[in-house]
């Protein structure tokens, strides 16, 4: 099966990812238009993009706006759209969609499902528990016994969380605390909270396109959760990522892509849930090697906004081909890159991530990109004219985006653009891809 460009694709959501996406796909070569829904003014600006004010949550809409539109194939940005059926909808009306069935899409929207298809598939994650609504004694005595064996907590909210739903504590008595307001007022008997042992190390992003069968490598990244430099602070959706990764090379990446996603593609597929979209390992390096954290079922933001400028070749061929599930054989499994690096810095509102401040206007975003950097809107709206501009309108307003022939460079194209942009109360970290791991030492070599 050869690969077949689709001219007219339909992307759902209107963060910074889906920017990134739009920026991306309506510049390859034999797409005539890109539809984004809802999408925002700063994306609608984009060559070749155009928005419709469509809900992504709602299928029948969702529908209705790819037939309007003649498209040819779906992106699916955000995970919410997954988790209310949309892919069914879309696939039920016979239009290639990129992106999971709800019920595939339970990786993210469970992480006790996460659990349950990593153990049936033999990969490996930290131990934990899964505890039903209502049953603190249940989350006390699994905290009691990892503290026992001298193991850290941390806290995940089971359902969506926007990436906000994790704790990681630092003493048993912290656990204790919070651990009943996971589980309080939740259905008795349905997963609420997952408790795990805390591991060490730094984390890694490997998200593959997967067509039910086949897991083909994105560039690898590294986002930062916490809001302030040095991870501290709580945790956010996150708060900037760097593209490649020196600490994770060719040969681990093929070893992640076999013992994480193949198994669980085989797993999914044996329960005649085959995944057919993005689908994101979230990795830990510990001094044992490679641990699942979480998957999510979408590409991550923000990594997408520096793993998509890396890319050397076309996505959408590849992703209509994967939503046929027929990725073809010439397709590597790690597609090629650009040479030279990314780094992404997120900007975000007063409040984040708690109630972030709306409204703000945002000074400075000709300059930042005068700089070299790219600039993808994440919480931006449109103010009238005069003044014009953009203001804020979320919490992670913007992802300012700098390339370079490595990290350093990259870096500090994006450090200048970040240092450009300012408006009342706004929150950056100034450390990302600061502190960057020496390259992995490759198997047999010495150190």
């Amino acid at each position: 099966m050869s690969l077949h460009q689709p001219t007219r694709i339909l992307v759902l959501g209107g963060g910074g990812r889906e920017h990134a996406l739009a920026w991306k796909l309506a510049q390859e070569p034999g797409g005539n238009e890109v539809v984004v829904a809802p999408g925002s003014a700063a994306i609608a600006a984009e060559p070749r993009v155009r928005c419709v004010p469509v809900e992504p949550l709602d299928p029948d809409a969702t529908v209705a706006v790819a037939r309007a539109a003649s498209v040819e194939l779906v992106v699916v940005g955000p995970e919410a759209p997954l988790s209310v059926g949309v892919a069914d909808a879309l696939s039920a009306a016979g239009i290639p969609v990129f992106g999971p069935t709800r019920a595939a899409a339970a990786l993210e929207t469970s992480k006790a499902f996460c659990h349950e298809i990593a153990e049936a598939a033999g990969v490996r994650m930290a131990r934990a528990a899964a505890v039903a609504g209502g049953d603190t004694a249940g989350a006390r005595a699994f905290i009691e016994r990892l503290a026992a064996d001298g193991a850290g907590i941390v806290l995940k909210a089971d359902g969506l969380a926007a990436g906000k739903g994790v704790i990681v504590c630092d003493a048993i008595d912290q656990a204790l605390e919070l651990a009943p307001s996971f589980v309080e007022g939740h259905p008795a008997g349905a997963p609420a909270l997952v408790i795990e042992e805390r591991l060490h190390g730094r984390e890694a992003s490997v998200i593959a396109i997967c067509d039910g069968t086949r897991a083909v490598a994105l560039p690898v990244a590294r986002d930062h959760k916490r809001l302030c430099d040095g991870d501290a602070g709580p945790n956010t959706g996150g708060m900037g990522a760097y593209s490649p990764l020196p600490d994770l090379d060719d040969a681990a990446i093929e070893r992640v892509l076999e013992t994480v996603h193949r198994p669980i593609l085989a797993e999914l597929g044996r329960r005649g849930t085959p995944f057919r979209g993005f689908l994101y390992a979230g990795l830990i390096l510990t001094a044992d090697g490679p641990a699942l954290l979480e998957c999510n079922v979408r590409l991550g933001d923000p990594e997408a906004q520096v793993i998509l400028p890396r890319l050397a070749g076309s996505l959408a061929p590849l992703l209509l081909a994967a939503a046929r599930g027929a990725l073809p054989a010439s397709v590597p499994d790690r597609l090629p890159e650009l040479p030279g690096a990314a780094v992404g810095i997120v900007l975000a509102a007063k409040g984040y991530p708690g109630d972030p401040r709306r409204g703000d206007p945002i000074g400075g975003l000709d300059a930042a990109e005068a700089t070299g950097a790219l600039a993808f809107h994440a919480g931006t709206i449109a103010r009238p004219t005069p003044p014009g501009g953009f203001g804020t309108n979320g919490g992670r307003v913007l992802t300012v985006v700098g390339r370079g022939a490595n990290l350093a460079a990259a870096r500090a194209v994006a450090e200048g653009a970040a240092d450009a942009i300012a408006w009342d109360g706004m929150q950056r970290r100034h450390d990302i891809a600061l502190d960057v791991p020496a390259p992995a030492v490759p198997a047999g070599a010495s150190a």
